[in-house]
């Protein structure tokens, strides 16, 4: 038998013809390995499937943004980055992957939802799972002691995706967190309640309550109560799940599960079972066996304090609900816990957070020698933060627009896909001459910060040039027909009321040399009556009834 011939790339080149290089016969075999793939995406074998798309999609609980989509988030974020910054927080940023060992630990029952990578170049990686841990690191390894930061990015976990909840595998967080020891006690703490009601409130999303506790509170209960201190977090993860279980799965996972003494769980449900209010504080400061209880009291002291200061921050008494059953599953809080939740819409949790005083300083402990550990006591930097759960809330705005769709109310208003604020037109013309004008109008627009487009055909049809503002949402036209170029000026025309300009049908003639300016002073206005009046119930713009039509990202960066 003749030898096998191979060339040095390791393919078979014995029927191949001389004139062949290596690299042909290399490309042959990689391009036919390629049509095995196509033909694997196409479909079953035995199908025609000539005219059949490959199957496409994204990974499992992962999507694509659409215009529309995108339009609605930005807006959403650039308001609430307005509320970070009037709270005087500043922005970092974290990178996507940390150390597995970063993060494992963290998170109780939730690590094992971690996605974790293979071996990197000798790192054992993973993908964050939320914000806070990440900051944690950061401020332990750049040696920060004061900070208010605020972040947004995408986190990952390895969750069963629920869309219709709005729970996915790749997902956006939005935290702001407050570091140092440099405030009185409690005072962060309801200022964090305080962020969550602005930011709630300024989207517009409907009635809501911020749900909150004591972890502190919540390990007394359990001491009262008999639980072993060993079993404390996994009874505190099984609390976690009363808003979403009755009492009785509850407690079945408690005995059951856990290996809880029946009796104890039963004394568990004297407490979470409280009806959650304003009364609940003056009830537990007379129950003499938890006030008896440092941890308890403790707990106890501080959400009186609290309460207080939200009360005194304006946060109003039906958005706040001091709750027994609130637990939060995460291993690292330490004291205050929040859980904000929509009244009436089934998207589960919008905001959540807490204190946690230990974290930074496990991290700092974690990078110091045996030696180092004896002689020098690690810094604490208490912590305390609020995650707002955006995509849910995205999720919400996104349903409310697609209602106003069917009943055939356009969403141009508060939420324009299309971020144009002036169309400049000619009119019924199809000269090449004002075609030119028109882009050096153009020009002067966008020198001045306008987002401008114009007709780029050389053709204009007035009809079309309107109906083209109506279903882009575009607040101004500026028209320059053969007349308004002869004598240099140019026609403005509002499509939409701007408090202090005019309403919809105002229309005003301006020098070439003045109009760029009197747009941007348009807009200016038209922005501020926007900045005033939450999202959702900002008017519509093809009726032209007001200002909020152009709610459109701004040109310029919100002042803060």
């Amino acid at each position: 038998m003749a030898s096998k011939e191979m060339s040095e790339t390791g393919v078979d080149c014995r029927e191949e013809p001389a004139s062949k290089t290596v690299r042909e016969v290399q490309l042959e075999a990689e391009n036919e390995k390629l049509k095995q793939q196509i033909a694997k995406l196409k479909g079953p074998k035995g199908k025609d499937t000539s005219n059949q798309i490959a199957a496409l999609k994204t990974a499992l609980g992962m999507r694509d943004f659409k215009p529309e989509e995108m339009a609605i988030r930005e807006i959403i974020m650039n308001r609430i980055i307005r509320i970070f910054k009037r709270h005087g927080a500043v922005r970092i940023e974290t990178p996507v992957l940390e150390l597995k060992s970063t993060l494992t630990g963290k998170y109780g029952e939730d690590s094992k939802l971690i996605y974790e990578l293979k071996d990197q170049g000798g790192e054992l990686l993973a993908m964050r799972y939320d914000l806070t841990v990440p900051f944690a690191r950061y401020v332990a390894m750049t040696g920060t002691e004061k900070i208010k930061r605020y972040h947004i990015a995408r986190v990952y976990r390895r969750d069963r995706p629920a869309i219709a909840q709005g729970r996915y595998r790749e997902f956006y967080q939005c935290d702001i967190d407050i570091a140092g020891d440099h405030y009185e006690p409690m005072l962060p703490d309801a200022e964090c309640v305080k962020i969550v009601c602005e930011i709630l409130e300024v989207v517009d999303v409907g009635e809501f309550c911020v749900k909150l506790n004591h972890r502190m509170l919540l390990d007394g209960m359990f001491e009262v109560c008999g639980v072993p201190k060993d079993k404390f977090r996994e009874i505190c993860s099984a609390v976690d799940k009363l808003d979403k279980e009755k009492w009785e799965t509850v407690r079945e996972e408690m005995v059951t599960t856990k290996g809880l003494d029946p009796a104890v769980a039963d004394r568990i449900k004297g407490y979470v079972t409280m009806k959650p209010g304003p009364t609940l504080y003056d009830e537990l400061l007379k129950d003499e066996k938890l006030m008896g209880n440092a941890s308890a009291k403790k707990g106890i002291e501080d959400m009186g304090k609290m309460l207080a200061y939200c009360r005194l921050m304006g946060v109003a008494e039906k958005n706040m609900s001091f709750n027994l059953s609130l637990a939060r599953g995460l291993d690292y809080y330490t004291g205050v816990i929040y859980e904000a939740v929509l009244i009436g819409a089934r998207v589960g949790s919008v905001a959540g957070g807490g204190r946690y005083d230990n974290l930074v300083g496990m991290f700092k402990m974690a990078a110091m020698s045996a030696k180092k550990r004896k002689k020098k006591k690690v810094k604490v930097v208490p912590c305390v933060g609020v995650s707002i759960g955006i995509e849910r809330l995205f999720a919400v705005v996104e349903a409310q627009q697609k209602k106003k769709k069917k009943k055939g109310i356009t969403t141009s208003g508060a939420f324009r896909t299309y971020p144009t604020e002036v169309l400049v037109m000619s009119g019924n013309s199809k000269s090449e001459e004002l075609m030119l004008e028109r882009m050096k109008l153009c020009r002067q627009l966008w020198e001045a910060d306008v987002c401008a487009e114009m007709e780029y055909k050389q053709k204009n049809v007035m009809k079309k040039s309107f109906a083209l503002c109506a279903e882009k949402g575009i607040p101004i036209v500026a028209i320059m027909g053969e007349n308004e170029l002869a004598r240099g000026v140019v026609q403005v025309k509002l499509q939409v009321d701007i408090p202090g300009v005019g309403s919809a049908s105002f229309q005003k003639e301006y020098a070439r040399s003045q109009v760029a300016r009197a747009i941007r002073g348009m807009m200016t206005k038209l922005q501020a009556s926007l900045d005033a009046a939450p999202a959702a119930t900002a008017p519509d713009a093809s009726t032209g009834t007001a200002a909020a039509a152009a709610a459109a990202p701004p040109a310029a960066p919100m002042a803060s």
